[in-house]
């Protein structure tokens, strides 16, 4: 293990986080989607409990994930049970062509500390002395 990097592990005494991360194969996106998604993630960072977010995609498989970090699961039902993402969920075949959602809690995050702008960075990970 590398001298330089420290581990820190969630325990029952620490708050732990959550991610939401949803999946999904795109169709064509028209203006009806980017507005619900524009809204969606300015309802998500409203929330208190909102951490961050990230996107990937997959050039190799086309798909897409959007990953959102919870300091609490509270958080992100209060996301999931809002009247846009709700909509958003109600339309999704007109432009996912499938997706997934997986919830899961955090247990740890580790690194070498330089990846800073990630939303779990400042709160999982610390440079040891």
């Amino acid at each position: 293990m590398n001298p330089s990097l420290h581990v820190r592990s969630s325990t029952a005494a620490e708050a732990m986080t959550y991610t939401a991360t949803f999946t999904f194969a795109k169709r064509q996106f028209d203006d009806d989607f980017h507005r619900l998604d524009a809204q969606i993630a300015e309802a998500a960072r409203a929330i208190p409990g909102y951490l961050g977010e990230e996107a990937w995609e997959n050039p190799a498989t086309g798909l897409v994930a959007n990953v959102y970090h919870w300091d609490t699961l509270a958080a992100l039902q209060q996301l999931m049970q809002h009247p846009v993402h709700r909509e958003a969920k109600s339309r999704q075949s007109e432009w996912l062509a499938g997706y997934q959602v997986v919830i899961s809690q955090v247990l740890h995050v580790q690194g070498d500390g330089l990846l800073t702008d990630l939303p779990l960075t400042p709160h999982e990970i610390a440079r040891a002395p």
